[in-house]
């Protein structure tokens, strides 16, 4: 392969040294470098690839790509762009044999909801015979196989692998989670999106090594439509206006309070042993009866964005309705059915917007009592836990207080912030620092009609402290617990 090859999409000058020369691989991880590699300089929050320039050289690399002055050893080509990340992305597109060409490409942006949608269409798109790929929150699947994420939106180089990858498998579709941080930082440039879909937008992810404010926020969002050819979006939304500035592509609307594309009407809940789902009719472009047997308003938005965006593959209704319903999805509103007394779930909620959401949206089917159970992570803002402390209080009949990942802080420590805010509302609560004997607490305490809420950890199957990640899934400290004489005894 040329290095000229890889430079077909953005502009570029060679600073020094031939463009036509063979490389073998593109590397962006300088430890990964060998000989006749070219090497994309990107810089992040903790590291620049310019500083290590010299030292792929002495590996063998044969060209790099800067953005910055940087002191250049002779006889390595050098091509210099304006921003690496974007040449990054282009060269990986180029690199993998542009594989999203191949491909049907879904992308979900969004503060909430981008998760439970993916996983909504592709059910969908599987029933109906296409093989689709998916990127996301919990984890990348090709085929068969389910690899663990580690960012909802990966490297470039890595989302056009996994794309290749599932060329390779046969998907006909890919459906992945879009990230604000993955548009800021161009992991999806390089390719257009046949579709962009946008689920709703609120103040998140505002801190140093994410957005620096709000406005931020919103712009890295709306990036998203003017890199799709078709976009589908919540009318519903707050700042809907805004993110649809400017947009290049095609428009497709759904929601409750108005006049779209897809309606959903008549919304109603209701309730199974040891289950919470809604339903309501879909109207607009179709029009049919819908069940999802997952509780939250929220999941009814989810519902029709998929319905949307599943209707450009097929209008059969039974197909649609029949994955929706058996949608489960890991650690969004996972109910763990193991007694028809009280329901139990799990759900990744971990700031107050998201357990504040959850949590109205569970007091509408009138529990006997809501408990909420959750601890907050270590080395993170404490103004959330205060916050998630005072949600939980005011909206659950019993709060537990426990730990989550306490990383290098001290789990009391952090128990104390989350109990300042709990001591705001008016909530009942207990504090039981070991997360299983809270689970187990939980159960144990139970009342018929309650609905239990672990909240936090969600599909996570970890507990990290000091450094060390040890296993700890919800799941399996709940098939432990029920499996003690004192609990199976009150199930």
């Amino acid at each position: 392969m040329k290095l000229v090859d890889l430079l077909t999409k953005f502009d570029y000058e060679v600073i020094q040294g031939e463009r036509n020369i063979e490389i073998s691989h593109l590397q962006y991880d300088s430890r990964n470098v060998a000989a006749g590699d070219v090497f994309v300089c990107i810089q992040g929050a903790g590291f620049d690839g310019h500083q290590f320039v010299r030292d792929v050289y002495q590996k063998g690399a044969s060209a790099v790509v800067v953005m910055k002055e940087t002191e250049m050893p002779e006889g390595l080509t050098v091509i210099r762009v304006q921003d690496t990340r974007y040449a990054l992305a282009c060269m990986s597109a180029d690199y993998f044999d542009n594989p999203a060409e191949k491909m049907t490409t879904i992308g979900i942006t969004g503060t909430k909801g981008k998760t439970t949608t993916a996983y909504m269409v592709r059910s969908v798109l599987e029933s109906i015979g296409m093989k689709t790929g998916l990127i996301g929150t919990i984890e990348t699947i090709i085929g068969d196989t389910a690899i663990p994420s580690k960012n909802t939106t990966p490297e470039s180089f890595l989302v056009q692998k996994s794309f290749a990858e599932m060329v390779k498998a046969g998907c006909k579709c890919v459906v992945m989670e879009v990230s604000s941080q993955g548009l800021k930082q161009d992991r999806v440039s390089g390719f257009t999106f046949d579709y962009g879909i946008f689920t709703n937008l609120e103040p998140d992810h505002i801190g140093p090594n994410e957005h620096k404010d709000f406005q931020e926020y919103l712009q890295c969002k709306k990036k998203l439509f003017s890199q799709c050819k078709h976009g589908i979006v919540n009318m519903d939304a707050d700042y809907v206006d805004e993110i649809l500035e400017g947009h290049t592509c095609d428009l497709e609307t759904y929601g409750v309070h108005g006049d779209y594309d897809f309606i959903a009407k008549n919304i109603r809940l209701f309730q199974k042993p040891g289950s919470l789902g809604v339903a309501y009719d879909l109207d607009g472009k179709l029009q049919f009866p819908v069940e999802i047997h997952v509780p939250g308003d929220f999941n009814v938005y989810n519902s029709l964005c998929a319905i949307a965006i599943c209707s450009h593959f097929t209008t059969n209704p039974e197909i649609i309705r029949n994955a929706l319903m058996d949608i489960r999805v890991k650690g969004r509103v996972e109910i763990v059915p193991i007694s028809k007394r009280f329901t139990l779930m799990i759900d990744y909620a971990h700031n107050a917007m998201s357990l504040e959401s959850l949590l109205e949206s569970l007091r509408e089917f009138q529990p006997k009592r809501l408990v909420t159970l959750f601890g907050c992570g270590g080395n993170r803002s404490k103004d959330r836990r205060y916050e998630m402390g005072e949600v939980s209080s005011r909206l659950s009949d019993l709060t537990i207080v426990t730990s989550d990942n306490p990383r290098f802080e001290e789990p009391m420590d952090i128990i104390q912030d989350i109990l300042t805010g709990v001591q705001k509302a008016d909530g009942r609560y207990v504090t039981i620092p070991d997360r299983k004997e809270a689970i187990r607490y939980s159960i144990l305490n139970a009342e018929d009609g309650d609905v239990i809420v672990l909240a936090g950890k969600g599909h996570e199957d970890y507990q990290e402290i000091k450094g060390v990640k040890y296993p700890m899934d919800e799941r399996v400290l709940i098939a432990e617990i029920i499996q003690e004489d004192a609990v199976k005894k009150i199930l």
